[in-house]
């Protein structure tokens, strides 16, 4: 049974992969939209910010690094992959574009990993190690969850 909050996650992340695939797909917007009633980017106008790591992210809703919901759009670029590590809470991702690749446990092995095409739907449950990115192409995910995000390492050599 969906809680409540699983529910709305489930629409909102709906919603945006429809506006997603809509948005590019559009010739132009219309002028007359209600702004009270609607909002949106086009893929344009989506402010990624870069990390180090080799991942790109744009904040759809929410704050992160504050209690409370939040959505993001992360976007691996090729060759990069996060090594082990957890989150305080559970997060809730969508493939949206691009193979994920996904491996668990407390050894980086890459080559263990599992691929998920498109529209595969994940749970990284709190306090589980996990690690993913991207191998030969670009992997974008909306990903949503409870914040604070943060991300402890649990790599063992």
């Amino acid at each position: 049974m969906l809680t409540s909050w699983m529910r709305r996650y489930y629409l909102l992340v709906a919603v945006v992969i429809t506006i997603t695939v809509s948005a590019g797909s559009a010739k132009a917007p219309v002028p007359d939209l209600n702004p009270a009633a609607i909002s949106y980017k086009l893929p344009d106008q989506i402010n990624w910010v870069h990390a180090p790591n080799g991942s790109d992210s744009a904040v759809l809703a929410g704050d992160p690094s504050k209690p409370g919901m939040y959505i993001v759009l992360t976007r691996w670029t090729a060759h990069h992959m996060s090594h082990p590590h957890f989150h305080p809470n559970d997060r809730y991702i969508t493939v949206i574009s691009g193979t994920w690749w996904v491996g668990t446990g407390t050894k980086y092995d890459p080559d263990s990993t599992v691929p998920l095409p498109p529209g595969t739907v994940v749970t990284h449950f709190g306090k589980q190690v996990h690690y993913d990115g991207a191998k030969d192409a670009d992997v974008t995910l909306v990903i949503a969850g409870e914040g604070p995000a943060t991300q402890t390492p649990a790599e063992v050599h």
